[in-house]
C-alpha cells in the first residue's frame, strides 16, 4: 500500500541545511515576473540589488533551490506517483522577514493524513530555523493524491470560507509572462508538465502549464504591492487554494477584500471567462498594516 498512515505519522522528521543567496531571490522574483517594466522603481525593488525586500513566497523554494530532478512525492509510509498528485494548497507562516542571504535547517514531514474516498489528501509541514536558532518561516502543503484514498481516517476539516458577500477592494490585473514557467522550474521544480508540450499533452492540456506555486508568488506579489505599499515584510501569513490551472501568457484578475488585518482573495483567469486559479485566499498581516 504507497500509504501507510501509522508509519507516515510517527516518523520522526527530516532534517535538510539549507542556504540561498542574493541571486536566489533576484530570479525567484524574476520568476514571478518583476522586472517586466525595467523602468519601474518598484519592481527594480525586487529584480535588482537596490532593494532588500523578499517576498514571503520565497519560503516554498528556498528548501529545493538546487534540485534538478522531477520532485518526488516519497515520505516513510508515504510514496505515491507523481502523476497522481495535484497541489491542493498551500500555506506559509513568517516568523520574521526573510534576508536575501541565510542558511537554515528545515524539518520536514507529514502532519495529516486525510481520507477523501477516491483520494488522499497529504499534508506536509515543514519548519525552517535559521542559522541563529530562531525561528523563520513554517510552510504547509496540501497535496491530493487520486486513488490513494480508502484507508479508513478522517476526512479532513471543510474548505475555506467563501469571500465577503460584498463588492472588492481591489480588482488587480497580473500578466503572466508566456516564458514565466521556464524561469520557475530552475528553482526546483522541474516537473517535464510546465515545460515539455508532449508531457502536457499527454496529461490532457494543450500545452505546458504554470507552476501552482508560480501563480501563488505572483499574486502575493501584486497584493503586497497595491494594498500593502510594497512592504512585504508587513505579512504574517498567506494561504491559499489551486481551483484551476493557468497558462503562461495568460493575464489574471484578482479579487481583494480587506478586513482589519486580514486580506482575503481570490483569483481568475481572464482569458478564459473568469475560469478559476486560486481560491480560499487569506493574508494575515501586522495590526494595522492592510489599507482598504
Amino acid at each position: 500500500m504507497p500509504i501507510d498512515p501509522s508509519a507516515a505519522l510517527d516518523a520522526p522528521p527530516s532534517v535538510t541545511p539549507i542556504s540561498w543567496q542574493e541571486s536566489d531571490v533576484l530570479l525567484y522574483h524574476l520568476a514571478l515576473g518583476a522586472g517586466a517594466d525595467p523602468t519601474d522603481v518598484r519592481q527594480l525593488a525586487y529584480a535588482t540589488e537596490r532593494g532588500e525586500e523578499v517576498l514571503p513566497t520565497f519560503a516554498v523554494v528556498a528548501p529545493t533551490l538546487r534540485a534538478t530532478s522531477p520532485p518526488a512525492v516519497s515520505f516513510p509510509g508515504v510514496d505515491v506517483d507523481l502523476s497522481t498528485i495535484l497541489h491542493a494548497s498551500q500555506r506559509v507562516e513568517l516568523h520574521r522577514p526573510i534576508p536575501r542571504d541565510g542558511k537554515a535547517e528545515v524539518s520536514t514531514g507529514v502532519a495529516a493524513l486525510y481520507d477523501k474516498g477516491s483520494a488522499a489528501i497529504i499534508v506536509v509541514d515543514s519548519e525552517a530555523v535559521g542559522s541563529d536558532g530562531e525561528p523563520l518561516w513554517t510552510s504547509s502543503m496540501r497535496m491530493y493524491s487520486r486513488g490513494e484514498g480508502g484507508f479508513g481516517g478522517d476526512r479532513g476539516p471543510d474548505g475555506p470560507p467563501a469571500p465577503p458577500d460584498r463588492a472588492p477592494d481591489h480588482i488587480l490585473e497580473t500578466t503572466i509572462l508566456p516564458q514565466q514557467a521556464l524561469l520557475y522550474r530552475l528553482l526546483g521544480d522541474r516537473n517535464p508538465l510546465h515545460s515539455d508540450p508532449e508531457v502536457a499533452s499527454a496529461a490532457g492540456f494543450p500545452r505546458p502549464i504554470l507552476h501552482g506555486l508560480c501563480t501563488y508568488g505572483a499574486v502575493c506579489r501584486a497584493v503586497v504591492d497595491r494594498v500593502l505599499d510594497g512592504r512585504s515584510s508587513a505579512v504574517r501569513s498567506l494561504e491559499a487554494r489551486f481551483a484551476g490551472v493557468v497558462f503562461p501568457g495568460e493575464t489574471l484578475r484578482t479579487a481583494v477584500w480587506v478586513a482589519s488585518d486580514r486580506i482575503l482573495f481570490t483569483t481568475q483567469v481572464l482569458d478564459r471567462d473568469g475560469a478559476p486559479a486560486l481560491s480560499g485566499g487569506e493574508i494575515v498581516v501586522a495590526a494595522h498594516e492592510a489599507t482598504a
